[in-house]
């Protein structure tokens, strides 16, 4: 993969320095997404006995938020949706005239929930949604149509039977030791 098209397709990381706090916050956060800063406060000092205002706790999440500590998402049950993951391989001829677009392309449209580069023969990926199969078939029709001069082969596969579907609280005590 080129460094211009891993240029282009990441973000930087948030510099963010990760107090106890920020760390109980986000565990917390991640275990209960709905909850009140009023009622995070109240956890942080019973649970990990730090004492702190719903303010202060309402205004870490919004700068954490604003910095890209994490994203908000909001991602519809697997059953209103037919999930699918796509493998991009590319076709080396036309690549450094069409891979800019076909990359806006998948990443910008509205049935692409998550894009990402990776190693191997395949390396864009993405996870995307369809209201039924047959408008799945449709999207991958008008890939090939606007960008197939890109792409030697695109793979799919379809996504059932989800079995888990959220962020473990217990990954950010990781930051803890970093």
């Amino acid at each position: 993969m080129s460094d211009e098209v891993e240029e282009a397709a990441a973000g930087d990381a948030p510099e963010w320095d990760f107090s106890e706090r920020d760390v109980a916050i986000l565990e917390e956060v991640a275990d209960n997404p709905g909850i009140s800063s009023r009622e995070l406060s109240r956890v942080l000092e019973d649970d990990y006995g730090i004492e702190v205002s719903h303010v202060t706790v309402s205004e870490t999440l919004r700068k954490m938020r604003e910095r890209g500590v994490f994203r908000d998402a909001i991602v519809p049950n697997e059953d209103y949706y037919a999930f699918g993951l796509f493998e991009f391989k590319f076709d080396p001829s036309n690549f450094a005239e069409e891979w800019r677009a076909a990359m806006e392309y998948i990443r910008d449209d509205p049935h692409t929930l998550l894009y990402f580069l990776s190693d191997g023969e395949y390396q864009w990926k993405s996870v995307m949604m369809f209201p039924s199969r047959e408008a799945q078939s449709k999207w991958i029709h008008e890939f090939y149509k606007e960008h197939g001069a890109v792409v030697s082969n695109l793979r799919n596969h379809v996504v059932h039977n989800v079995l888990k579907f959220r962020t473990d609280p217990e990954i950010f005590r990781t930051l803890r030791e970093e």
